[in-house]
């Protein structure tokens, strides 16, 4: 469903919301890069499908949770379906602000926006 709006270059239809259910991915491709479309507790996120420490098809990985900040002794999990790791080496990146616990390196992060149910990303306008 990728298509380009013409009245503003550089924006694109890539989906409907009720193509990509909570916790689930579309990957698309628009202007000549794979793109994946994530949808995190129902806010939408594009992301470049490369992994910035190894380019790895990085939509491809796995989406799960991490360990967060615990006494000494305690492990506690959380932020379920909020981090992407790497199918490659397992790093791990936040869904949301596309930023890494281990490393400076981030997602590239596309800006989106939903007009009547259906998904428009801006591939001009920065995100990260």
């Amino acid at each position: 469903m990728t298509e380009k709006i013409s009245d503003r270059p550089h924006v694109y239809a890539v989906a409907h919301i009720d193509e990509i259910a909570p916790g689930e991915r579309k990957l698309v491709e628009v202007e000549g890069k794979s793109i994946g479309i994530f949808n995190v507790h129902g806010m939408y996120r594009a992301v470049l499908n490369i992994c910035p420490h190894a380019y790895a098809p990085i939509c491809q990985g796995r989406v799960g949770g991490t360990t967060l900040p615990s006494p000494p002794g305690e492990f506690t999990w959380g932020r379920e379906g909020e981090i992407l790791f790497c199918p490659w080496h397992g790093w791990e990146f936040d869904l949301l602000s596309g930023s890494s616990p281990v490393d400076k390196r981030h997602l590239r992060l596309y800006p989106l926006h939903i007009e009547e149910k259906t998904l428009y990303i801006d591939m001009k306008a920065k995100k990260d």
